[in-house]
């Protein structure tokens, strides 16, 4: 049975006075919650300070004895076991702080600071202290102070910071193995010898003595893109070099040969001399050399089996035939081998997936010539090919070649003339060609089978309408058409009204009809997401009317006339102008006569051009504000 207090003599009768406050309700025999001790303030009011110190002591035990009584007032008769008490009563509301601290910007990294224990360690032994007394260093003066942010060297840093540090200096590296000819547009078949080759090679190779991550880095920037000389000679050191230096032979992605076309002619008593010293040039110039046709030049045998052999990891590879009068034809085959294996293939290079042909004309001149490299490289996709000069020879050279492209062929950048250059009336070199065969139908053939064309010649809008004939829109490739137009050529048209230019009116009205075409052969390229239609003239007296016209994106820009926008609402809908300006500009007159122009778009890129404008430029003399 419980026994209850009723007062609290009751409580120090049965406690002594020196043990109450020892054996109360925070004694660990109670069945109460246990509470952590604490120690109990009291607050007492004295009349006066005692300075003698021999009072002291009496005052000590007068402290005790009024401690002990004021402790037993505290206690209630219920605070028992079996009895628990009333709730214990409220605590004081806490004092406002003088001091209120301020508030953490949101911008800092962290706002909020982190709550929870935090385990002390020391520094200096780190987890090898077993407790926590010997952590704390005994001389915290001579300890020697430790940075928790140590500075990183050069050769620490991660292998992603060294590869951006490289791009930096050497510039942006292409992939070998990505459709780099469409997703970078600067790259073509005028750009791909310098894409991946950097023009301070030399003077750069010394930083392959930083460390030795930086020279496995720099060798495969070096090494990456190789220019060689297709001579017997230079084939020999080259595969002597790569020989003695094996690990350098994987870092070839890119392999540039050039054919020589030119050879310096010595006296004979130089030659029996053996000197091959090249004649002295004079501040004159070099009109007392002479050259003569090169005779040591290798045969595409040679040169195929040197990359086979010398480069397992080359993917693409540039073949220059170079450029002169009467320039020789790049023998496939050794003279001195039999007639009959003059048919024999070449080494196949597995490996090879882009071929630039420079100065085709010396390489390729028939469709035989084709097949054979063609056979050679099982794995191509991509064929750049590009021509020195206007000739007909281009044209009639590759109208069979395209007839027998191979369906592997998924890429095709073809430029036939590149100058760049109004014409005044259509050339004769292409009146022998518009006599034997009409161009475009056998372009649009061939681009028929294709995922990406890109073009630079004469072309008509037969060439679309060709194209639309023979592409089934279930089974169609095709993706982007880039066309960059000579002249557009035109059946039965007079001398004088087959020139190009912003000025001829025929060459415009011409360029309509070609928009035209290649608008309406979207409704059966259902494929074609990007279609570029341009005239470039390097001597126009205002480039940015030189007219072209684009499809990107879903958004159109470019030359355009009411018929235009009739055709591009029916076929393609969704596509719209980026914007519609009905006029080039204040056009006006100067004191001579001559057409004065201030365009609303002085730097900027025309992204509207209306073709009823062009009338007034038509057969006078324009001046530019």
């Amino acid at each position: 049975m419980a026994t209850v207090v009723e007062s609290p003599s009751a409580v120090m009768a049965t406690f002594p006075a020196e043990d109450v406050t020892a054996r109360d309700a925070f004694d660990s025999s109670f069945t109460r919650d246990v509470y952590r001790p604490r120690e109990v303030s009291i607050s007492r009011t004295r009349d006066a300070t005692q300075d003698d110190d021999d009072d002291d002591d009496d005052d000590d035990q007068d402290d005790e004895g009024t401690a002990s009584v004021e402790l037993a007032a505290i206690m209630t008769a219920t605070s028992t076991p079996v009895t628990p008490g009333p709730s214990s009563p409220p605590l004081e509301p806490p004092k406002s702080a003088d001091f209120i601290p301020p508030t953490r910007p949101s911008s800092t990294p962290f706002p909020n600071a982190q709550q929870g224990p935090s385990e002390i360690r020391c520094l200096t032994c780190q987890p090898a202290c077993p407790d926590s007394d010997a952590r704390l260093p005994h001389d915290h003066f001579t300890a020697a102070p430790i940075d928790e942010h140590p500075v990183l060297t050069l050769n620490q840093l991660p292998a992603e910071i060294h590869e951006c540090i490289l791009d930096h200096i050497f510039g942006y590296r292409v992939s070998t193995t990505s459709p780099s000819s469409l997703s970078i547009p600067s790259v073509n078949a005028r750009s791909w010898s310098t894409a991946l080759r950097h023009s301070r090679r030399k003077e750069l190779s010394i930083l392959a003595l930083v460390n030795p991550l930086w020279r496995d880095l720099i060798q495969e920037r070096l090494y990456r893109h190789i220019k060689l000389k297709a001579t017997v000679e230079a084939a020999h050191d080259v595969m002597a070099f790569f020989l003695q230096h094996p690990h350098l032979s994987g870092y070839v992605k890119h392999v540039e040969i050039w054919f020589p076309v030119f050879q310096p002619k010595y006296p004979l008593p130089i030659m029996e001399l053996g000197s091959l010293a090249l004649p002295t040039v004079s501040p004159e110039g070099i009109a007392s050399a002479t050259y003569a046709l090169p005779t040591n030049n290798a045969t595409m045998e040679e040169v195929f089996s040197l990359v086979r052999l010398t480069f397992p990891e080359a993917r693409v590879m540039t073949l220059e035939g170079g450029e002169r009068k009467k320039a020789p034809r790049v023998r496939y085959h050794a003279p001195g081998s039999d007639p009959t294996l003059e048919s024999d293939d070449l080494p196949q290079i597995p490996t090879i997936r882009t071929l630039i042909v420079k100065g085709q004309w010396n390489i390729i001149r028939h469709q035989k010539d084709w097949e054979t490299i063609s056979k050679a490289l099982p794995s191509l996709e991509e064929w750049h090919g590009t021509y020195a000069k206007p000739k007909s020879k281009s044209y009639l050279s590759m109208a069979p070649t395209l007839e027998a492209l191979d369906p592997k062929i998924t890429k095709l950048n073809l430029c036939l003339e590149g100058d760049y250059r109004r014409e005044i009336t259509c050339p004769s070199h292409y009146l022998k060609v518009c006599e034997q065969l009409h161009w475009c139908e056998k372009l649009a053939r061939a681009a028929s089978h294709l995922e990406h064309l890109s073009y630079t010649g004469r072309v008509c809008h037969g060439f679309f309408d060709i194209l639309a004939r023979y592409t089934d829109p279930r089974t169609t490739r095709l993706e982007t058409i880039d066309i960059t137009v000579k002249n557009c050529c035109r059946q039965n048209a007079q001398w004088n009204e087959s020139g190009s230019g912003i000025t001829d009116m025929h060459f415009i009205g011409a360029f309509e009809q070609l928009v035209l075409s290649g608008i309406r052969a979207l409704e059966r390229l259902k494929t074609v997401n990007l279609l570029r239609i341009r005239f470039v003239d390097l001597d126009s007296p205002v480039p940015p009317l030189n007219p072209y016209f684009l499809i990107r994106d879903g958004w159109c820009s470019g030359v355009w006339s009411d018929q235009i926008l009739e055709e591009l609402q029916r076929v393609r809908p969704q596509i719209q102008f980026n914007e519609i300006v009905d006029s080039f500009g204040e056009v006006g007159y100067n004191k001579e006569g001559r057409l004065v122009i201030n365009p609303d778009f002085p730097k900027s890129h025309v992204l509207s051009l209306k073709l009823a404008n062009y009338a007034m430029l038509a057969g006078g003399a324009i001046a530019i504000l």
